[in-house]
């Protein structure tokens, strides 16, 4: 058995497919600190987190898990149907639903429970799942745990999923028909045609479910998400998110119609069959929601907007980005192509003092690995100015 992994190993290193741990010894925050594998530490400008709105560290989210944490203690104890339910479980709860502008809100351990948990309660056997292409992996697992006849559409296809649509209503007469895409797509940054895909869900009578987990806390007013923008938050049926990223904290969520958080409560295993997310940072997600919620938190976001615009403006449009339009999310995908040459353009950024993930196979297709850059609120603009200055320098040197 060794000496299996060991060969399978060896393959994935040749392929530059291998992925390694490292130790970050200080908060989340636009500058960490990194330990190397010879315990030496390095301060590195952060571009690989999803903290968009600098909320990880924020004092307010600490001060609400440090009081929750001295009131109800460090775990909840058993799962929330049992005895794990307290009170800032609801509060968090309650918050969510009124910020999404939902009947009711439900909330996971994490986004992955919180995928892995709704979908094969909301479809199964014979029933049918029509998958955007792109959409992230708790999804995609998620479908398939359902049993449910899964289809894939090409990213954004529209005619494509109208296809699949007539098809799921030709060949399956009855069944319950499932369209789950993201509002913001966590690999390149662009947004679903949110307009277009309710406008498909009801003419064939189908459900749609949209993870915002990336447009949260960035897109609309208060940060209430695409659906919100949009104004089309009644043509959404399941509207799920997370707690780990804008809002800095930790675990998913689920918004919907009173009927559907029952039904959630009462079949979604990795709810059910879960000890109850801790109580301290269930507070502290209510203290990241009611911060969105206030004029303070609008102005971090518009914070945010500018930050974004600013890297929009300055990151070089060299190569393989000569033709990526601007995308409108925190996310800025620098494409390389070559899995190997984008892991020497992460390291020659890293030994100019920059962190950027360089993101490969299969996370993203064969021979589209990139660098993806994450703009936070918490970023200086000389942070921004000198990271496109060394991506420009090191891409004209044969870096990308």
């Amino acid at each position: 058995m060794q000496d299996l992994f060991a060969e399978q190993l060896k393959a994935l290193r040749a392929a530059s497919l291998d992925r390694h741990l490292f130790e970050i010894s200080s908060p989340q925050g636009p500058e960490i600190t990194v330990v190397g594998r010879d315990r030496r530490t390095r301060r590195l400008i952060n571009f690989s987190s999803n903290d968009y709105l600098g909320l990880a560290n924020d004092p307010r989210l600490r001060e609400a898990a440090i009081s929750a944490l001295q009131e109800f203690g460090v775990g909840a104890g058993a799962s929330r149907l049992i005895s794990g339910t307290q009170p800032p479980h609801v509060r968090l709860e309650r918050a969510l639903a009124e910020w999404k502008g939902t009947e009711a809100a439900l909330c996971f351990s994490s986004g992955y429970a919180a995928a892995l948990g709704s979908i094969p309660a909301l479809v199964t056997k014979n029933d049918v799942v029509l998958l955007d292409k792109l959409c992230h992996a708790s999804l995609i697992d998620a479908a398939k745990l359902s049993g449910a006849r899964l289809r894939i559409f090409p990213h954004n296809n529209l005619r494509k999923l109208e296809s699949h649509l007539q098809w799921a209503r030709r060949e399956h007469t009855g069944k319950r028909v499932l369209i789950v895409t993201e509002s913001v797509f966590s690999m390149d940054g662009d947004r679903a045609p949110l307009r277009d895909l309710v406008q498909l869900k009801k003419q064939f009578d189908a459900l749609l479910m949209l993870d915002e987990a990336h447009a949260v806390g960035v897109i609309a007013r208060h940060g209430r998400g695409l659906a919100a923008t949009e104004n089309l938050s009644d043509g959404v049926d399941v509207q799920m998110g997370t707690l780990s990223k804008a809002l800095g904290a930790g675990g998913g969520y689920i918004c919907g119609s009173h009927d559907l958080i029952e039904w959630l409560i009462n079949r979604a295993r990795s709810f059910i069959y879960s000890t109850a997310p801790p109580p301290a940072i269930a507070a502290a997600a209510l203290a990241a929601v009611n911060f969105l919620s206030s004029s303070e938190g609008e102005e971090r976001r518009l914070l945010l907007g500018e930050r974004i615009k600013l890297m929009q403006e300055l990151l070089p449009r060299t190569g393989l980005n000569k033709e990526q339009s601007a995308v409108s999310s925190a996310i800025l995908p620098w494409l390389v192509g070559d899995e190997q040459a984008a892991l020497d353009l992460a390291t020659a950024l890293k030994s100019e003092g920059f962190l950027v993930p360089a993101i490969r196979y299969p996370t993203v297709a064969k021979g589209s690995a990139r660098l993806r850059i994450t703009v936070t609120a918490a970023h200086e603009e000389n942070h921004i100015r000198s990271l496109c200055e060394a991506i420009k320098r090191l891409s004209r040197g044969g870096g990308a």
